[in-house]
């Protein structure tokens, strides 16, 4: 049990210290929900990634995705942006017009229609950039706190994460969370605990998450007691698995309560999830169609015929949906092996940057007009 089991993000407490990352079209509004159900409200649950673009001009799509429900508090909103006045505006606008209670700064996404702009696990290789971004960011806030995620660098050749690390700590960035894989890794591989320990050491003034394999309350748990780090942030882990946030809850307060729900509770979860984005989006046909990328990752390890689970992942109407669940045996127990990867698990050849990207670290970056997509959700 880590000694420490609260997490202070600006004026914000979050106990525990734990975060669900921002993961494009997937941490929605409905998704956040159910998360925040099972936790009992208690944790840090971030918006998907809004790029800063489309912010400032206003997007419809991208003024959906930061609507919060009223019980979210507090409301955390993820920016991704690589010019530092648009961060910057982005920033003052999410403070002047009450959107959010706190900004986080995307610097780890490793895709690479984004890497190859020069943004996301990309940007922290040019420190000067970083550090004009993250000022921008800091000075628009106001008084919101503002933290950034990101990776240990473009690859073991062009590690970032200690000199962005303290860049972060000079510019006044309140917490850091470190996924502990480079962008070449992707997905791939075994996250590096040893980088979050390293960075806690590096910079003991503000708090240092951990990110990466946290596929149970265990691994939390263990995570921080192996790298004294002040928190944990969940990706992959809870897709399909909402409930791992009431896991969280129980390790952390010394229950040690663990969901193991049967089929039939599983089916319900995932109707009612089916049902929260078609709300969201005002169309139910949206909303299921919406929710088929998330079936796979709810029925893993269940015996469900390979017909079944494509019939599941075509549905179109809620009813559609309830009936072939109500088709299934509903009545097995959760299956021993179902928790472990899920979600994207591959690695790369070779992270996409934008030409002569690695010839000076401190160089400042000429980046193209469109390095910022003008819409948001990845």
């Amino acid at each position: 049990m880590p000694s420490v089991t609260q997490l202070q993000i600006g004026p914000h407490t979050v106990l525990p210290p734990v975060v669900l990352a921002p993961m494009a079209g997937i941490t929605n509004a409905p998704f956040r929900t159910l998360c925040r159900e099972f936790s009992g409200g208690k944790g840090l649950f971030v918006s998907e990634m809004i790029t800063t673009r489309a912010l400032v001009e206003r997007d419809a799509k991208t003024m959906r995705l930061i609507r919060f429900d009223g019980t979210e508090k507090p409301r955390s909103i993820q920016l991704y942006g690589v010019d530092p006045e648009t961060v910057g505006r982005a920033a003052r606008m999410i403070a002047d017009e009450d959107l959010a209670d706190h900004i986080d700064l995307n610097f780890g996404c490793p895709v690479p229609k984004v890497t190859r702009k020069g943004g996301g696990s990309a940007l922290p290789y040019k420190r000067n950039l970083l550090r004009s971004i993250l000022r921008e960011a800091v000075a628009g806030a106001g008084g919101l706190p503002v933290t950034m995620k990101m990776r240990k660098g473009i690859d073991d050749d062009h590690l970032t994460y200690l000199d962005a690390g303290r860049i972060a700590v000079e510019e006044g960035v309140t917490a850091i969370a470190l996924h502990g894989r480079t962008a070449a890794q992707h997905y791939g591989g075994t996250a590096d605990w040893d980088a979050i320990a390293r960075l806690k050491e590096a910079v003991p003034e503000i708090p240092v998450l951990g990110n990466g394999d946290i596929w149970s309350a265990d691994d939390a748990l263990r995570m921080m007691r192996e790298t004294g780090c002040d928190g944990v942030v969940v990706g992959r882990g809870c897709l399909g698995r909402p409930w791992l946030f009431g896991d969280l809850v129980s390790a952390f307060e010394g229950t040690g309560e663990v969901a193991a729900p049967r089929l039939k509770e599983v089916a319900v979860v995932m109707l009612r999830h089916a049902q929260l984005l078609g709300e969201w989006l005002e169309n139910e046909a949206r909303g299921v169609i919406d929710f088929r990328k998330h079936v796979a990752w709810y029925t893993k390890g269940f015996a469900i015929g390979s017909e079944m689970r494509k019939r599941l992942a075509v549905a179109s109407s809620l009813a559609e949906l309830d009936e072939l669940l109500g088709g299934l045996d509903l009545d097995q127990a959760w299956p021993a092996g179902a928790d472990g990867p899920r979600g994207r698990t591959s690695g790369r050849d070779r992270v996409v940057l934008p030409d002569g990207w690695l010839d000076d670290p401190y160089a400042c970056a000429a980046l193209s007009e469109d390095a910022e997509s003008d819409t948001s959700g990845g």
